[in-house]
């Protein structure tokens, strides 16, 4: 059974970099025709699609079935963007019903702390699905607790703690906001090849494909930069392409 990061990697060669962040407001309607239309018109230029808590807590398990089986029909990867972060027990239970939705990763909050991260990677890649887990977000107060100074064997940011758990857990990714290359700088620096890097926050809150591409992103999360723009095709085009540093 291949890996998750193996099968990202795979669909990624052919249709670039790009996960698309299917966020709408769960206040719309026709969430499930939605979100499988744009699986439909957009997958030639993505290698996956992430479904956040809001998308997710409206639709019913057959609503989610059918959507991941969209996206696999067309090679795409999906991932359930739930922050996870409790108890071992709880943790597990989470994600036996996301695996058999279909997921095929999920991302998680690391605050949980490291053991309970090391048993979720563990469980997870049992089962060939993949763990991801937020290092630094995007939005710009994300400074006030991810920059935050810590001091527990060695004095340090919490971001910089994160990323020294997932590199022990062995995850298969972190997220870093594109909206701080530096810090995507430092991660990619200090992480490797150990793990992938992806990156939210491209287009509509700031982040340069490009740069944070060159910074040593590995994945461009993008939502609303797609999904609100008059041309969605040509902007995920486009961004397909700066993926690929074409």
């Amino acid at each position: 059974m291949l890996t998750f990061k193996t099968r990202l990697a795979k669909i990624a060669k052919t249709n670039g970099k790009v996960i698309l962040a299917n966020d709408y407001d769960s206040s719309g309607k026709n969430l499930e025709n939605k979100t499988i239309s744009n699986i439909k018109k957009l997958h030639p230029h993505l290698c996956a699609v992430k479904l956040n808590f809001h998308l997710l807590l409206p639709l019913g398990a057959k609503q989610i079935l059918k959507i991941n089986k969209t996206a696999h029909k067309y090679g795409l990867q999906t991932i359930a963007d739930i922050k996870l972060n409790d108890i071992g027990n709880t943790n597990r239970v989470t994600t036996e019903h996301l695996w058999n939705l279909g997921f095929d990763a999920v991302i998680a909050n690391p605050i949980m702390g490291l053991d309970s991260l090391k048993n979720l990677v563990k469980s997870a890649h049992k089962n060939g699905k993949g763990v991801i887990t937020l290092c630094h977000m995007s939005a710009p107060e994300a400074k006030l607790s991810y920059d935050m100074a810590i001091k527990m064997r060695k004095k340090q940011q919490l971001y910089q703690l994160f990323l020294d758990w997932a590199l022990a857990a062995k995850v298969d990714g972190i997220v870093v906001g594109a909206t701080f290359p530096k810090i995507i700088q430092y991660c990619s620096k200090k992480a490797g090849k150990k793990l992938d890097i992806l990156s939210p926050g491209v287009g509509t809150q700031g982040g340069d494909a490009s740069e944070v591409i060159s910074s040593g992103t590995k994945y461009l999360i993008v939502g609303r930069t797609i999904l609100n723009a008059k041309k969605p095709i040509d902007v995920a085009k486009n961004l397909q392409l700066d993926s690929l540093g074409k």
